[in-house]
Protein backbone atom coordinates (compact mmCIF):
# COMPACT_ATOMS: atom_id res chain seq x y z
CA UNK A 1 0.00 0.00 0.00
CA UNK A 2 3.10 2.77 0.46
CA UNK A 3 5.79 2.40 -1.48
CA UNK A 4 8.98 4.59 -1.62
CA UNK A 5 10.35 6.92 -4.14
CA UNK A 6 13.69 8.82 -5.31
CA UNK A 7 12.91 12.45 -4.38
CA UNK A 8 16.02 15.08 -4.82
CA UNK A 9 14.88 16.94 -1.70
CA UNK A 10 17.42 18.00 0.65
CA UNK A 11 19.97 19.57 -1.96
CA UNK A 12 22.04 18.30 -4.52
CA UNK A 13 24.28 16.65 -3.37
CA UNK A 14 22.13 13.88 -1.38
CA UNK A 15 18.97 12.46 -1.87
CA UNK A 16 16.13 11.24 0.27
CA UNK A 17 13.80 8.13 -0.20
CA UNK A 18 10.24 9.62 0.84
CA UNK A 19 7.54 7.49 1.28
CA UNK A 20 4.10 7.14 -0.76
CA UNK A 21 0.74 6.16 -0.13
CA UNK A 22 -2.00 5.00 -2.52
CA UNK A 23 0.48 6.95 -5.22
CA UNK A 24 0.47 10.16 -3.44
CA UNK A 25 3.55 11.69 -2.03
CA UNK A 26 3.96 11.91 1.74
CA UNK A 27 5.03 15.78 1.35
CA UNK A 28 1.80 15.99 -0.45
CA UNK A 29 -0.34 14.66 1.71
CA UNK A 30 1.02 16.12 4.65
CA UNK A 31 0.51 19.54 3.11
CA UNK A 32 -3.38 18.47 2.58
CA UNK A 33 -3.66 17.06 5.77
CA UNK A 34 -2.61 21.03 7.60
CA UNK A 35 -4.88 22.63 4.71
CA UNK A 36 -7.83 21.04 5.37
CA UNK A 37 -8.04 20.29 8.94
CA UNK A 38 -6.60 24.22 9.30
CA UNK A 39 -10.21 24.98 7.45
CA UNK A 40 -12.76 22.56 8.71
CA UNK A 41 -11.40 23.47 12.42
CA UNK A 42 -11.19 27.38 11.76
CA UNK A 43 -14.75 26.65 10.19
CA UNK A 44 -16.14 25.12 12.96
CA UNK A 45 -15.07 27.83 15.10
CA UNK A 46 -18.43 29.86 14.26
CA UNK A 47 -20.91 27.35 15.10
CA UNK A 48 -22.52 27.71 18.84
CA UNK A 49 -21.30 25.38 21.28
CA UNK A 50 -24.72 22.64 22.54
CA UNK A 51 -24.91 19.17 23.53
CA UNK A 52 -23.80 16.32 20.72
CA UNK A 53 -26.90 14.64 19.45
CA UNK A 54 -27.58 11.10 17.94
CA UNK A 55 -27.45 11.92 14.14
CA UNK A 56 -24.11 14.41 14.87
CA UNK A 57 -22.71 11.00 14.70
CA UNK A 58 -23.28 10.23 11.32
CA UNK A 59 -23.12 13.90 9.69
CA UNK A 60 -19.78 14.20 7.19
CA UNK A 61 -19.11 17.73 5.74
CA UNK A 62 -17.28 18.27 2.50
CA UNK A 63 -14.80 21.05 1.19
CA UNK A 64 -12.81 21.13 -2.10
CA UNK A 65 -9.88 22.75 -2.27
CA UNK A 66 -8.43 23.34 -5.54
CA UNK A 67 -4.81 24.35 -6.33
CA UNK A 68 -5.53 27.81 -7.58
CA UNK A 69 -7.88 28.73 -4.34
CA UNK A 70 -11.38 29.97 -3.98
CA UNK A 71 -13.01 32.82 -2.38
CA UNK A 72 -13.70 30.09 0.76
CA UNK A 73 -9.94 28.17 0.37
CA UNK A 74 -6.87 29.32 -0.10
CA UNK A 75 -4.32 28.50 -3.12
CA UNK A 76 -1.55 25.57 -2.60
CA UNK A 77 0.89 23.86 -4.94
CA UNK A 78 -0.39 20.29 -4.15
CA UNK A 79 -3.26 18.67 -6.64
CA UNK A 80 -6.78 19.54 -6.22
CA UNK A 81 -8.89 17.34 -3.32
CA UNK A 82 -11.23 17.00 -1.61
CA UNK A 83 -11.50 17.04 1.99
CA UNK A 84 -14.16 15.21 4.13
CA UNK A 85 -14.82 15.76 8.25
CA UNK A 86 -16.78 13.41 10.30
CA UNK A 87 -18.72 13.97 12.84
CA UNK A 88 -17.15 17.13 13.00
CA UNK A 89 -19.47 18.32 16.42
CA UNK A 90 -19.44 15.18 18.13
CA UNK A 91 -14.63 15.32 17.76
CA UNK A 92 -14.88 18.77 18.76
CA UNK A 93 -16.44 17.61 22.27
CA UNK A 94 -14.38 14.96 22.87
CA UNK A 95 -11.18 17.37 22.09
CA UNK A 96 -13.25 19.65 24.70
CA UNK A 97 -13.43 16.74 27.27
CA UNK A 98 -9.26 16.72 27.35
CA UNK A 99 -9.10 20.15 27.41
CA UNK A 100 -8.00 20.47 23.84
CA UNK A 101 -8.77 24.03 22.79
CA UNK A 102 -9.23 24.77 18.81
CA UNK A 103 -6.26 27.50 19.03
CA UNK A 104 -3.95 25.03 20.69
CA UNK A 105 -5.04 22.16 17.65
CA UNK A 106 -4.76 24.11 14.71
CA UNK A 107 -1.18 25.48 16.36
CA UNK A 108 -0.10 21.78 16.50
CA UNK A 109 -1.33 20.73 13.61
CA UNK A 110 -1.28 23.22 11.13
CA UNK A 111 1.53 25.77 12.38
CA UNK A 112 4.47 23.58 12.71
CA UNK A 113 5.49 20.47 10.51
CA UNK A 114 4.85 17.23 10.73
CA UNK A 115 6.99 14.68 11.78
CA UNK A 116 7.01 11.49 10.02
CA UNK A 117 7.69 7.87 11.69
CA UNK A 118 8.28 4.58 10.52
CA UNK A 119 6.27 2.20 10.81
CA UNK A 120 6.77 -1.32 12.64
CA UNK A 121 3.60 -2.88 11.87
CA UNK A 122 2.49 -4.89 8.41
CA UNK A 123 -0.55 -2.79 7.99
CA UNK A 124 1.62 -0.53 5.47
CA UNK A 125 -0.02 3.15 7.32
CA UNK A 126 1.77 6.01 7.80
CA UNK A 127 2.43 7.54 10.95
CA UNK A 128 2.83 11.69 11.68
CA UNK A 129 3.76 13.02 14.91
CA UNK A 130 3.28 16.42 15.85
CA UNK A 131 6.02 18.86 16.58
CA UNK A 132 4.87 19.94 20.10
CA UNK A 133 4.42 15.65 20.92
CA UNK A 134 0.90 15.85 21.45
CA UNK A 135 -0.97 13.88 18.90
CA UNK A 136 -0.36 10.87 16.13
CA UNK A 137 -1.93 11.37 12.38
CA UNK A 138 -2.29 7.61 10.99
CA UNK A 139 -3.78 6.62 7.93
CA UNK A 140 -6.44 4.09 8.23
CA UNK A 141 -8.44 1.92 5.80
CA UNK A 142 -11.85 2.40 4.67
CA UNK A 143 -13.23 -0.50 6.72
CA UNK A 144 -11.55 0.45 9.91
CA UNK A 145 -12.71 4.10 9.63
CA UNK A 146 -16.34 3.02 9.14
CA UNK A 147 -16.26 0.77 11.97
CA UNK A 148 -14.66 3.79 14.13
CA UNK A 149 -17.96 5.68 12.76
CA UNK A 150 -20.09 2.97 14.05
CA UNK A 151 -18.22 2.84 17.26
CA UNK A 152 -18.47 6.64 17.97
CA UNK A 153 -21.86 6.40 20.39
CA UNK A 154 -20.31 3.58 22.50
CA UNK A 155 -16.97 5.54 22.59
CA UNK A 156 -18.98 9.04 23.44
CA UNK A 157 -20.70 6.87 26.30
CA UNK A 158 -17.52 5.66 27.58
CA UNK A 159 -15.68 8.64 27.79
CA UNK A 160 -18.34 10.34 29.86
CA UNK A 161 -17.91 7.88 32.21
CA UNK A 162 -14.52 7.45 32.55
CA UNK A 163 -12.20 9.96 30.83
CA UNK A 164 -9.16 7.97 32.21
CA UNK A 165 -8.77 5.04 30.19
CA UNK A 166 -5.47 3.66 27.91
CA UNK A 167 -7.86 3.23 25.47
CA UNK A 168 -6.61 5.64 21.82
CA UNK A 169 -8.43 8.91 22.38
CA UNK A 170 -9.62 9.72 19.00
CA UNK A 171 -9.47 13.46 18.34
CA UNK A 172 -10.56 13.62 14.50
CA UNK A 173 -11.25 11.34 11.56
CA UNK A 174 -10.92 12.85 8.06
CA UNK A 175 -10.95 11.51 4.11
CA UNK A 176 -8.40 13.01 1.32
CA UNK A 177 -10.21 12.17 -2.09
CA UNK A 178 -7.92 13.01 -4.87
CA UNK A 179 -7.70 11.34 -8.31
CA UNK A 180 -10.13 9.30 -7.26
CA UNK A 181 -8.18 7.65 -4.62
CA UNK A 182 -9.33 8.11 -0.87
CA UNK A 183 -6.93 8.56 1.71
CA UNK A 184 -8.64 8.09 5.23
CA UNK A 185 -6.53 9.49 8.92
CA UNK A 186 -7.21 9.70 12.45
CA UNK A 187 -5.85 11.95 14.56
CA UNK A 188 -5.30 10.87 17.95
CA UNK A 189 -3.51 11.08 21.27
CA UNK A 190 0.76 10.28 21.51
CA UNK A 191 1.96 7.37 23.53
CA UNK A 192 5.42 7.43 23.80
CA UNK A 193 6.57 10.87 24.37
CA UNK A 194 9.88 11.77 22.17
CA UNK A 195 11.04 13.93 24.77
CA UNK A 196 11.88 10.68 26.64
CA UNK A 197 14.37 7.90 25.06
CA UNK A 198 13.01 4.75 25.03
CA UNK A 199 15.55 1.95 25.72
CA UNK A 200 12.63 -0.54 25.04
CA UNK A 201 9.94 -0.77 23.34
CA UNK A 202 6.86 -3.19 23.11
CA UNK A 203 4.01 -4.10 21.19
CA UNK A 204 2.40 -6.81 23.30
CA UNK A 205 -0.83 -9.04 22.96
CA UNK A 206 -0.67 -11.69 25.08
CA UNK A 207 -0.45 -14.42 22.32
CA UNK A 208 2.95 -16.65 21.43
CA UNK A 209 2.24 -17.51 17.69
CA UNK A 210 4.67 -15.28 15.64
CA UNK A 211 5.06 -13.08 18.42
CA UNK A 212 9.07 -12.31 17.97
CA UNK A 213 10.57 -9.27 16.63
CA UNK A 214 11.74 -9.94 12.35
CA UNK A 215 15.65 -9.41 12.24
CA UNK A 216 14.93 -6.98 9.79
CA UNK A 217 13.07 -5.26 12.74
CA UNK A 218 15.54 -5.86 14.89
CA UNK A 219 18.61 -4.41 12.61
CA UNK A 220 16.28 -0.42 13.49
CA UNK A 221 17.66 1.82 15.68
CA UNK A 222 15.06 1.28 17.89
CA UNK A 223 13.15 -1.64 17.36
CA UNK A 224 9.47 -2.34 18.44
CA UNK A 225 9.62 -6.06 20.09
CA UNK A 226 7.00 -8.19 21.12
CA UNK A 227 5.67 -10.60 23.25
CA UNK A 228 8.20 -13.54 23.82
CA UNK A 229 11.00 -11.02 22.79
CA UNK A 230 9.66 -9.27 26.06
CA UNK A 231 9.93 -12.75 27.87
CA UNK A 232 13.09 -13.30 26.95
CA UNK A 233 14.63 -9.89 28.00
CA UNK A 234 12.55 -9.10 30.92
CA UNK A 235 11.52 -12.69 32.52
CA UNK A 236 10.84 -11.43 35.83
CA UNK A 237 8.52 -8.72 34.64
CA UNK A 238 8.69 -5.11 35.76
CA UNK A 239 7.66 -3.99 39.18
CA UNK A 240 5.28 -1.41 40.78
CA UNK A 241 4.53 -0.39 43.88
CA UNK A 242 0.74 -1.59 45.71
CA UNK A 243 -1.40 1.43 44.93
CA UNK A 244 0.07 2.11 41.21
CA UNK A 245 -0.26 -2.30 40.65
CA UNK A 246 -4.01 -1.85 41.33
CA UNK A 247 -4.50 1.58 39.64
CA UNK A 248 -3.09 -0.36 36.32
CA UNK A 249 -4.55 -3.42 36.24
CA UNK A 250 -8.16 -2.13 37.37
CA UNK A 251 -7.82 0.12 34.36
CA UNK A 252 -6.78 -2.65 31.75
CA UNK A 253 -9.54 -4.49 33.28
CA UNK A 254 -12.11 -2.03 33.12
CA UNK A 255 -11.10 -0.88 29.32
CA UNK A 256 -10.73 -4.43 28.35
CA UNK A 257 -14.53 -4.97 29.29
CA UNK A 258 -15.19 -2.17 27.11
CA UNK A 259 -13.22 -3.60 24.06
CA UNK A 260 -15.24 -7.35 24.88
CA UNK A 261 -18.77 -5.06 24.76
CA UNK A 262 -17.60 -4.22 21.47
CA UNK A 263 -16.72 -6.97 20.16
CA UNK A 264 -12.95 -6.04 19.43
CA UNK A 265 -10.00 -7.83 19.57
CA UNK A 266 -6.63 -8.25 17.99
CA UNK A 267 -5.83 -4.86 20.26
CA UNK A 268 -2.15 -4.53 21.32
CA UNK A 269 -0.45 -2.86 24.50
CA UNK A 270 2.54 -0.32 23.41
CA UNK A 271 4.88 -0.21 26.36
CA UNK A 272 8.13 2.23 26.19
CA UNK A 273 10.92 1.21 28.43
CA UNK A 274 13.13 4.54 29.77
CA UNK A 275 15.82 2.71 31.79
CA UNK A 276 16.86 6.07 34.17
CA UNK A 277 19.73 4.36 35.99
CA UNK A 278 21.39 3.98 32.13
CA UNK A 279 20.11 6.99 31.06
CA UNK A 280 22.13 8.81 33.61
CA UNK A 281 25.34 6.77 32.58
CA UNK A 282 25.04 7.55 29.16
CA UNK A 283 24.80 11.54 30.54
CA UNK A 284 21.34 12.03 29.71
CA UNK A 285 17.99 13.33 31.56
CA UNK A 286 14.35 11.88 31.79
CA UNK A 287 13.63 14.96 30.10
CA UNK A 288 15.82 15.19 27.81
CA UNK A 289 14.76 15.03 24.04
CA UNK A 290 15.58 12.26 21.85
CA UNK A 291 15.85 12.46 17.68
CA UNK A 292 15.56 16.39 17.26
CA UNK A 293 17.76 17.79 19.89
CA UNK A 294 14.48 19.76 20.55
CA UNK A 295 12.68 19.46 23.93
CA UNK A 296 9.38 19.98 23.87
CA UNK A 297 6.98 21.31 26.61
CA UNK A 298 5.55 19.01 28.69
CA UNK A 299 1.87 17.60 27.03
CA UNK A 300 -1.03 19.78 27.80
CA UNK A 301 -4.01 16.99 26.97
CA UNK A 302 -5.63 16.09 30.05
CA UNK A 303 -5.19 12.47 30.48
CA UNK A 304 -2.65 12.38 27.89
CA UNK A 305 0.21 10.52 29.99
CA UNK A 306 0.63 7.25 31.40
CA UNK A 307 0.29 8.20 34.88
CA UNK A 308 -2.78 10.49 34.15
CA UNK A 309 -4.66 7.23 32.78
CA UNK A 310 -4.19 5.23 35.44
CA UNK A 311 -4.79 7.71 38.62
CA UNK A 312 -7.93 7.01 40.40
CA UNK A 313 -8.09 9.64 42.98
CA UNK A 314 -8.23 12.52 40.81
CA UNK A 315 -5.14 14.30 41.89
CA UNK A 316 -4.03 17.22 39.66
CA UNK A 317 -2.21 16.92 36.43
CA UNK A 318 0.10 19.42 36.98
CA UNK A 319 1.56 17.03 39.83
CA UNK A 320 2.17 14.51 37.34
CA UNK A 321 3.53 16.52 34.30
CA UNK A 322 5.92 19.13 35.31
CA UNK A 323 8.52 17.08 36.69
CA UNK A 324 10.93 15.54 34.82
CA UNK A 325 9.10 12.07 34.81
CA UNK A 326 7.37 13.45 31.85
CA UNK A 327 3.94 11.28 32.67
CA UNK A 328 5.75 7.95 33.29
CA UNK A 329 4.96 5.14 35.58
CA UNK A 330 7.96 4.73 38.10
CA UNK A 331 8.71 0.76 38.04
CA UNK A 332 11.74 -1.29 38.53
CA UNK A 333 13.29 -4.83 37.25
CA UNK A 334 14.31 -7.52 39.84
CA UNK A 335 17.82 -5.50 39.64
CA UNK A 336 16.62 -3.12 41.02
CA UNK A 337 16.99 -1.00 38.23
CA UNK A 338 14.59 2.39 38.34
CA UNK A 339 12.79 2.76 35.17
CA UNK A 340 9.85 5.13 33.73
CA UNK A 341 6.95 3.40 31.87
CA UNK A 342 4.59 4.37 28.94
CA UNK A 343 2.12 2.69 28.15
CA UNK A 344 -1.41 2.73 25.95
CA UNK A 345 -3.28 0.35 24.05
CA UNK A 346 -3.67 0.75 20.76
CA UNK A 347 -5.01 -1.14 17.25
CA UNK A 348 -8.23 -1.27 18.63
CA UNK A 349 -10.16 -1.18 15.00
CA UNK A 350 -10.58 -4.69 14.79
CA UNK A 351 -13.58 -6.05 15.39
CA UNK A 352 -14.43 -10.06 15.32
CA UNK A 353 -16.18 -10.22 11.69
CA UNK A 354 -16.22 -12.91 9.12
CA UNK A 355 -13.27 -12.65 7.97
CA UNK A 356 -11.03 -12.62 11.19
CA UNK A 357 -13.04 -15.78 12.43
CA UNK A 358 -12.24 -17.64 8.91
CA UNK A 359 -8.53 -16.56 9.60
CA UNK A 360 -8.56 -18.33 13.55
CA UNK A 361 -10.60 -21.11 12.39
CA UNK A 362 -7.52 -21.51 9.44
CA UNK A 363 -4.96 -21.08 11.78
CA UNK A 364 -6.21 -23.40 14.73
CA UNK A 365 -5.98 -26.26 12.17
CA UNK A 366 -2.88 -25.77 11.90
CA UNK A 367 -1.43 -24.12 15.37
CA UNK A 368 -2.39 -24.04 18.89
CA UNK A 369 -5.84 -21.93 18.61
CA UNK A 370 -5.33 -20.59 21.76
CA UNK A 371 -1.88 -19.97 20.94
CA UNK A 372 -3.18 -17.50 17.56
CA UNK A 373 -3.14 -13.18 18.00
CA UNK A 374 -6.81 -13.27 16.53
CA UNK A 375 -9.17 -14.86 18.26
CA UNK A 376 -13.07 -14.35 19.94
CA UNK A 377 -12.95 -11.11 21.79
CA UNK A 378 -14.01 -12.55 25.26
CA UNK A 379 -11.02 -15.16 24.92
CA UNK A 380 -8.68 -12.62 23.74
CA UNK A 381 -9.73 -10.00 27.03
CA UNK A 382 -9.05 -13.01 29.44
CA UNK A 383 -5.83 -13.48 27.83
CA UNK A 384 -4.55 -10.36 27.25
CA UNK A 385 -5.17 -9.19 31.02
CA UNK A 386 -3.77 -12.78 32.53
CA UNK A 387 -0.36 -12.02 30.59
CA UNK A 388 0.10 -8.48 31.31
CA UNK A 389 -0.69 -9.35 35.45
CA UNK A 390 1.33 -12.29 35.46
CA UNK A 391 4.00 -11.70 33.09
CA UNK A 392 4.60 -8.28 32.41
CA UNK A 393 3.47 -6.57 35.35
CA UNK A 394 3.87 -7.43 39.03
CA UNK A 395 3.65 -6.14 42.49
CA UNK A 396 6.28 -5.29 44.42
CA UNK A 397 5.66 -6.93 47.99
CA UNK A 398 6.53 -4.24 50.98
CA UNK A 399 9.23 -4.58 53.29
CA UNK A 400 8.21 -7.27 56.21
CA UNK A 401 10.01 -7.83 59.49
CA UNK A 402 12.04 -11.25 59.14
CA UNK A 403 12.00 -13.38 62.22
CA UNK A 404 15.61 -14.93 62.99
CA UNK A 405 16.15 -18.63 61.51
CA UNK A 406 15.01 -19.84 64.93
CA UNK A 407 11.97 -18.21 65.09
CA UNK A 408 10.90 -19.24 61.37
CA UNK A 409 11.75 -23.32 61.70
CA UNK A 410 9.76 -23.15 65.10
CA UNK A 411 6.48 -21.92 64.31
CA UNK A 412 5.56 -24.71 61.98
CA UNK A 413 6.07 -27.03 64.88
CA UNK A 414 4.38 -24.99 67.76
CA UNK A 415 0.95 -26.59 67.01
CA UNK A 416 1.95 -29.91 67.45
CA UNK A 417 4.69 -29.40 69.98
CA UNK A 418 2.10 -28.04 72.34
CA UNK A 419 -0.58 -30.95 71.43
CA UNK A 420 2.08 -33.31 72.49
CA UNK A 421 2.26 -31.99 75.65
CA UNK A 422 -1.60 -31.74 76.42
CA UNK A 423 -1.53 -35.22 75.24
CA UNK A 424 1.29 -36.21 77.92
CA UNK A 425 -0.64 -34.51 80.17
CA UNK A 426 -3.73 -36.51 79.72
CA UNK A 427 -3.48 -38.64 82.26
CA UNK A 428 -3.34 -35.75 84.65
CA UNK A 429 -6.07 -33.89 83.60
CA UNK A 430 -8.61 -36.88 83.93
CA UNK A 431 -7.35 -37.25 87.55
CA UNK A 432 -8.25 -33.34 88.37
CA UNK A 433 -11.40 -33.47 86.40
CA UNK A 434 -12.31 -36.25 88.88
CA UNK A 435 -11.48 -34.36 91.47
CA UNK A 436 -13.78 -31.47 90.33
CA UNK A 437 -16.51 -33.51 90.07
CA UNK A 438 -16.19 -35.03 93.25
CA UNK A 439 -15.18 -31.69 95.05
CA UNK A 440 -16.85 -29.37 93.51
CA UNK A 441 -15.70 -26.06 91.13
CA UNK A 442 -12.31 -24.95 92.09
CA UNK A 443 -11.07 -21.94 93.92
CA UNK A 444 -8.81 -19.85 91.95
CA UNK A 445 -8.09 -17.71 95.21
CA UNK A 446 -4.41 -18.34 95.12
CA UNK A 447 -3.74 -16.73 92.11
CA UNK A 448 -5.30 -13.69 93.31
CA UNK A 449 -2.60 -11.70 93.46
CA UNK A 450 -3.84 -8.38 91.18
CA UNK A 451 -7.44 -8.25 92.10
CA UNK A 452 -8.79 -10.78 89.69
CA UNK A 453 -9.84 -13.89 92.03
CA UNK A 454 -13.36 -12.02 91.12
CA UNK A 455 -13.47 -12.46 87.69
CA UNK A 456 -11.99 -15.80 87.06
CA UNK A 457 -13.82 -17.81 90.12
CA UNK A 458 -15.27 -20.96 89.04
CA UNK A 459 -13.26 -21.51 86.00
CA UNK A 460 -12.76 -25.01 85.51
CA UNK A 461 -9.46 -25.59 86.53
CA UNK A 462 -8.75 -27.75 82.70
CA UNK A 463 -9.39 -24.33 81.10
CA UNK A 464 -6.32 -23.01 83.36
CA UNK A 465 -3.95 -25.91 82.60
CA UNK A 466 -5.00 -26.27 78.89
CA UNK A 467 -3.81 -22.29 78.58
CA UNK A 468 -1.27 -22.97 80.69
CA UNK A 469 0.22 -26.05 78.39
CA UNK A 470 -0.08 -23.69 75.30
CA UNK A 471 1.77 -20.96 76.56
CA UNK A 472 4.56 -23.08 77.84
CA UNK A 473 4.78 -24.76 74.63
CA UNK A 474 4.58 -21.60 72.74
CA UNK A 475 7.43 -19.82 74.84
CA UNK A 476 9.55 -22.76 75.28
CA UNK A 477 9.92 -23.08 71.15
CA UNK A 478 9.80 -19.29 70.25
CA UNK A 479 11.64 -16.98 72.62
CA UNK A 480 11.56 -14.53 70.79
CA UNK A 481 8.00 -14.02 69.82
CA UNK A 482 5.76 -11.10 71.70
CA UNK A 483 3.95 -11.70 74.29
CA UNK A 484 1.22 -10.10 72.63
CA UNK A 485 1.33 -12.07 69.39
CA UNK A 486 1.60 -15.47 71.83
CA UNK A 487 -2.05 -14.55 73.26
CA UNK A 488 -3.06 -14.05 70.07
CA UNK A 489 -1.81 -16.48 68.27
CA UNK A 490 -3.27 -19.54 69.98
CA UNK A 491 -6.88 -19.40 67.90
CA UNK A 492 -7.17 -15.33 67.98
CA UNK A 493 -9.29 -15.91 70.62
CA UNK A 494 -8.96 -13.85 74.05
CA UNK A 495 -10.35 -16.49 76.45
CA UNK A 496 -10.97 -15.39 80.01
CA UNK A 497 -8.21 -18.19 81.18
CA UNK A 498 -6.07 -16.96 78.42
CA UNK A 499 -6.30 -13.20 80.00
CA UNK A 500 -5.76 -14.83 83.32
CA UNK A 501 -2.91 -17.24 82.40
CA UNK A 502 -1.00 -13.54 80.67
CA UNK A 503 -1.50 -11.92 83.84
CA UNK A 504 -0.41 -14.35 86.39
CA UNK A 505 1.45 -16.96 85.20
CA UNK A 506 4.03 -15.14 82.04
CA UNK A 507 6.98 -13.61 84.01
CA UNK A 508 7.24 -9.84 84.31
CA UNK A 509 3.90 -9.16 82.21
CA UNK A 510 3.14 -6.45 83.77
CA UNK A 511 6.40 -4.94 82.92
CA UNK A 512 4.48 -3.92 79.47
CA UNK A 513 2.26 -1.38 79.88
CA UNK A 514 1.18 -1.69 76.42
CA UNK A 515 0.14 -5.48 76.73
CA UNK A 516 -0.95 -4.28 80.15
CA UNK A 517 -3.46 -1.69 78.13
CA UNK A 518 -4.40 -4.57 75.58
CA UNK A 519 -5.71 -6.63 78.15
CA UNK A 520 -6.71 -3.91 80.86
CA UNK A 521 -4.97 -5.20 83.19
CA UNK A 522 -3.96 -2.80 85.77
CA UNK A 523 0.08 -2.51 85.35
CA UNK A 524 2.30 -2.75 88.47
Amino acid sequence: MSTTTENGMGGPWSTSREKTYKKTTSSALKGAIQLGIGYTVGNLTSKPDRDVLMQDFYVVESVFLPSEGSNLTPAHHYPDFRFKTYAPLAFRYFRDLFGIKPDDYLYSLVNEPLIELTNPGASGSLFYLTSDDEFIIKTVQHKEAKFLQRLLPGYYMNLNQNPRTLLPKFYGLYCIQSGGINIRLVVMNNVLPRSVKMHYKYDLKGSTYKRRASRKEREKACPTYKDLDFQDMHEEGLYFDTETYNNLMKTLQRDCRVLESFKIMDYSLLLGVHVLDQSQREGGEPGQAGGDGKRPVGQRVLYSTAMESIQGDGKAAEALTTDDTMGGIPAKTHKEEKLLIFLGIIDILQSYRFIKKLEHSWKALVYDGDSVSVHRPGFYASRFLKFMSTRVFRKTQPLRFSPSKRTRTSIPALKSYSQEILSSQADERNEEDRRDRLGGACSLASLDTQGTQNNFLGKPKRLYHKCTCHFTAILNMSPSLSLVDTVFGLDGKKTEATMLLAAHQIPNLHDDVDLCDAFKFPPV
